[in-house]
């Protein structure tokens, strides 16, 4: 019997999976396609969603295939995410892949999952997820927004401040204060009672949108029962694949880079060829490859359930954040002049890099949380360590 090996290693499918997202992307979410996208009312093209869920069949890799999905693992929706990042898609890839779908697959109301998930997988439609948190964690004292019985179903009423993906999301998932506790409600985002405004964001590849709900009509979803453990799940899910196109981001980054230092030429030679640059570029490759490898092993724990998942997703958040946005900056500083411009796309990925940084806690309160988990709750050693006498 074979050992196992020690690293992980892409199955070939994986692979296939990677080549087949890149080639997309290359053809269809190039620079110019994204500047021009995010111009645009909704900020992405329904059309390309539609075809990333029917013909390529990557926004539901992790749903049961009982709801319409691929009966994969987060692994697999990873590799799409990273390359995703790597092309910076314009879409609502973190309201609906990244929240919005684990969200309803760890829900237990069937009948609901049955008839909101497959909409979502085949790229018909598009939701948000719109739940506080702080640190990465649900923040029950942070909701706004009230539930009251009508019947046999709910209106919510309040306000949620920031939500990602929600300025064109046909379905709202949406966290109120209802008489027996906090609960998960599904709406349809064009319901009578609910005004979204956009906000003026610094990446513009990304809407965000002020949530404004009046006796708007909604549908349980999880009650105070399970809200912790679905809401929860969404955010670890969420940080995961933050983690994987942050990944894809400083990745593409890296190329960029050491493709420029190779042929920009500078007193007579490549500005490669100078040991501050290679210097430069070689921390920006151990900085993608630190992040990479703890993006995957946080995927693969929380896929697994092994390996304790909430230090592995803590780690991954923390390293992945701080990774993307050194890269960024050092990409910047390599381009000189050229690359503090508009016509240049590496500011394009500056922004991205520091507004995911701030997304799901960012880089301070994941190293918290791996402190929360690590030193907090770590046994006294019964023999003082030594220290040095001199």
């Amino acid at each position: 019997m074979a050992e196992p090996s020690p690293t992980f290693v892409f199955s070939a499918e994986q692979q296939d999976l990677r080549r087949a997202v890149r080639q997309f992307c290359a053809e269809f979410s190039d620079e110019a396609t994204v500047r021009r996208l995010m111009e645009s009312p909704i900020g992405y093209d329904p059309k390309l969603w539609s075809r990333l869920g029917t013909e390529l069949g990557v926004l539901g890799l992790a749903v049961p295939a009982e709801y319409g999905g691929a009966d994969g693992g987060l692994v697999d929706q990873a590799v799409v995410v990273e390359e995703f990042g790597a092309a910076l898609l314009c879409g609502p890839v973190f309201g609906t892949v990244a929240l919005a779908i684990p969200a309803l697959v760890a829900a237990s109301d069937h009948a609901a999952k049955a008839e909101l998930l497959p909409p979502l997988v085949e790229g018909a439609r598009t939701a948000a997820l719109a739940a506080p948190e702080r640190g990465g964690r649900f923040e029950p004292a942070a909701v706004a927004v009230r539930a009251q019985a009508a019947g046999e179903s709910w209106t919510l009423t309040g306000e949620v401040a920031q939500v990602v993906d929600a300025a064109a999301a046909d379905l709202l998932l949406v966290t109120a204060a209802g008489p027996d506790g906090f609960a998960l409600f599904a709406m349809e985002g064009a319901a009578t009672g609910v005004a979204r405004t956009p906000l003026s964001t610094l990446d513009l590849t990304r809407q965000q949108a002020a949530l404004r709900l009046e006796d708007a009509p909604a549908r349980l979803l999880a009650g105070p029962d399970e809200i912790a453990r679905v809401v929860g799940h969404a955010f670890e899910v969420g940080a995961v694949l933050l983690a994987a196109e942050q990944v894809g981001g400083a990745q593409h980054l890296l190329d960029l880079t050491v493709e420029y230092a190779k042929s920009r030429m500078q007193f007579g030679r490549p500005i490669g060829s100078f040991q501050a640059v290679k210097h430069r570029c070689a921390d920006m490759l151990v900085a993608v490859e630190h992040a990479r490898s703890t993006a995957y092993h946080a995927a693969w724990a929380l896929q697994d359930g092994t390996d304790h998942p909430a230090l592995a997703t803590a780690i991954a958040q923390a390293t992945c954040s701080d990774a993307y946005y050194r890269v960024a900056a050092d990409t910047v500083q390599v381009h000189g002049g050229i690359g503090f411009t508009w016509e240049h796309q590496a500011h394009l990925y500056y922004k991205r890099a520091v507004t995911d940084a701030a997304l799901l806690g960012g880089a301070e309160a994941h190293r918290d949380r791996i402190a929360t988990h690590v030193l907090d709750t770590a046994a006294p050693s019964p023999v003082a360590p030594p220290v040095a006498a001199g």
